[in-house]
């Protein structure tokens, strides 16, 4: 197969979307919020990239017939997403224009091989504004309460008031970065993630493992935030804002994936991998 109409694709793509990677960088992936966005993109271009051998390998069985309205479906939600400053309905339309390029050219195989790179995608784009403003209060006082029963039970002089707890002459203010839906949804995306590189077969164990990723991505919250809480209170201000407050960011990931490590382990024994039968 000649490179040529990959190169082709590719000069395209980049035409479309490097301006709204460059806008992105700038701006919403800037914010504490946002930052894994390039994070997902480039994991999700390189899940794809590990499929490229049995890509190629597929038979092609093209489908422009539905490929193409998809296509250009793409590029409309591109043009509005654009045009009206509408990010989710920019970033979005990439996967909707993969698939019709998929179906374009290679049929519906193409589009199942490839399904999770392209689902992962959406884990790039920001949530609506509305539905984190909703649910962000909720759970910051939450991960407050949890956090203050826990180091109220360990003997430490802390209260709260809504997501704000002091502690001896500290006030910390638990931030939407902290506990938000934001950081669960980036948990969320990281669990699915470990899955798919698992490989698992069993579909009652992706879907368990799945579901207990929200209360291990809210469990790792609440550690982030005594975390710093902690340190403020041990060794001032100063360093609960400094470096470790930069680190608790990645603390996060990491106890969340030990978390994920820890019920994944039982969740094998109660749903094990069928072995294939040997001929």
């Amino acid at each position: 197969m000649s490179a040529w109409p990959v190169w082709l694709l590719g000069l395209g793509f980049g035409l479309l979307y490097l301006p709204t990677f460059y806008d992105l960088s700038h701006t919403t992936w800037a914010s504490d919020e946002q930052g894994h966005g390039p994070i997902i993109l480039a994991v999700s271009y390189w899940l794809a990239y590990r499929k490229r051998h049995e890509l190629m390998a597929l038979p092609a069985t093209p489908r422009p017939w539905l490929g193409t309205p998809i296509f250009l479906f793409a590029l409309l939600l591109y043009v509005f997403g654009r045009s009206q400053s509408v990010i989710a309905f920019e970033v979005g339309s990439q996967i909707f224009l993969w698939i019709g390029l998929l179906l374009m050219f290679r049929g519906w195989a193409a589009v199942k091989l490839l399904w999770f790179p392209l689902f992962f995608l959406l884990f790039m784009a920001p949530l609506p504004n509305a539905l984190v403003a909703a649910l962000t209060a909720p759970l910051k006082t939450a991960v407050s309460t949890v956090a203050e029963a826990v180091l109220y039970g360990m003997g430490y002089p802390v209260a709260r008031t809504g997501a704000m707890l002091n502690i001896g002459q500290y006030q910390l203010f638990v931030a939407d970065a902290c506990a938000g839906l934001n950081s669960m949804f980036t948990l969320e995306a990281l669990g699915l993630l470990y899955m798919n590189l698992m490989n698992y077969k069993s579909v009652a164990r992706n879907v368990a493992l799945a579901v207990c990723i929200v209360p291990i991505s809210f469990c790792a919250n609440v550690i982030r935030v005594m975390v710093l809480v902690l340190v403020t209170y041990h060794f001032g201000d100063a360093a609960g804002q400094g470096f470790v407050h930069g680190f608790a960011g990645i603390l996060l990931f990491l106890v969340a994936l030990t978390l994920m490590l820890l019920v994944d382990y039982p969740l094998g024994r109660l749903f094990p991998e069928r072995k294939r039968a040997v001929s």
